[in-house]
């Protein structure tokens, strides 16, 4: 570990103030527990404290392929929050993008220009012309090496990131190491698959059927490996600056191109699986989400706890507050303003309603 790394971790930790953190701290578990009574929630923010010493820039490509620099940028966002006195949850992840799992079954990983400055994605498998027989060699190979593609990096930068956990007990004590972008069953299945997956819905659907089943097998095999070397130490867990009840977070964006009754058929118990077997938590959708919201809040019996969603101006925020506040699920990092609007109109939050804004730009 470099002079530098080791000057910005003792800025931070210096910074932390660790009464204000449990203050800060209980108030998420409130929250996640059903015990808030204000509407929206809205944590309490912390005292800023600036950095005393200068934190290094890190470009996402150049963190891509160091581990000590992937684990520098990270601890330079909870600084940032500090800096700003944020009331995000702290937490640090092995950032490698949406393409960790797909890249796992050898597809492409295509990494942005520098002056996007975004995480990189990959390509679909096999070419257009062999799509679907390249799907099929992925369904009969089965579940991938987990050390291959991104996965020997994910897993080395997480040791990483303990051993530095381990050497600074404040750091320890607030951020939590959560678990890298492992996406969900149908969103890896449409990265591997490419856009053809929406018509072989309809076209294979027995492919389609036995692909997503891999997905499952695939991310149900990648998060046990994960819990196993980053064991859940808790039954909360903080993820993108919130705090969630239990410990998985699947992405849906795939969703809003699906029928309810495709997600039902086709993915909800798949994604219940993945709740009950890795104790349950959160599912996140961008875009419109209304149509489905109600097919996939049964997945509360397995231990769906919340949902984090976007673009409310795409929804019927009366059916999606219906089948998720109203019924005790939280919603968390919700848009501020379409919050304050909500309860101006007299709308009951229950308490459930976790109200954010974009704090780099105000």
């Amino acid at each position: 570990m470099n002079s530098q790394m080791r000057r910005c971790l003792d800025d931070l930790s210096q910074r932390i103030d660790e009464q204000e953190e449990a203050a800060v701290h209980q108030a998420w578990i409130d929250f996640v527990e059903g015990h808030n009574t204000t509407d929206p929630f809205i944590p309490p923010r912390r005292t800023p404290r600036p950095p005393q010493c200068e934190w290094p820039d890190i470009h996402i490509n150049d963190a891509l392929h160091d581990v000590d620099l992937m684990v520098l940028r990270e601890f330079k966002q909870v600084s940032d929050l500090v800096a700003f006195g944020v009331n995000l949850a702290f937490n640090v992840r092995c950032n490698y993008g949406v393409s960790i799992m797909t890249s796992q079954l050898g597809c492409e990983v295509i990494e942005m220009p520098r002056e996007q400055g975004d995480l990189p994605t990959t390509l679909a498998l096999g070419s257009e012309s062999d799509r679907v027989a390249a799907i099929q060699a992925a369904v009969d190979h089965g579940v991938p090496d987990l050390d291959a593609g991104q996965g020997g990096d994910v897993f080395r930068t997480a040791e990483r990131f303990l051993e530095v956990l381990e050497q600074w007990p404040v750091l320890k004590r607030w951020v939590t190491l959560y678990h890298p972008d492992t996406q969900g069953p149908m969103d890896n299945a449409e990265l591997a698959w490419g856009s053809d997956i929406f018509l072989a819905f309809y076209d294979t659907p027995d492919l389609v059927h036995a692909f997503i089943e891999l997905m499952t097998e695939h991310y149900l095999a990648f998060m046990r490996r994960w819990q196993k070397l980053v064991p859940p130490d808790r039954e909360h867990m903080p993820h993108w600056g919130m705090v969630v009840k239990g410990q998985i977070v699947l992405r849906d964006d795939s969703l809003m191109n699906l029928s309810p009754e495709i997600y039902v058929d086709f993915v909800r118990d798949r994604e219940a699986r993945c709740l009950r077997e890795l104790g349950g938590g959160l599912v996140h959708f961008c875009g419109r989400g209304d149509h489905f919201i109600e097919a996939l809040s049964a997945m509360q019996a397995d231990g769906l706890t919340a949902i984090n969603m976007s673009q409310p101006e795409l929804n019927n925020m009366e059916t999606i507050l219906t089948h998720t506040v109203d019924r005790g699920l939280n919603v968390t990092r919700f848009d501020a303003e379409v919050a304050a609007s909500l309860v101006a109109s007299g709308r009951k939050l229950h308490g459930r309603l976790h109200a954010a804004r974009d704090w780099k730009t105000g």
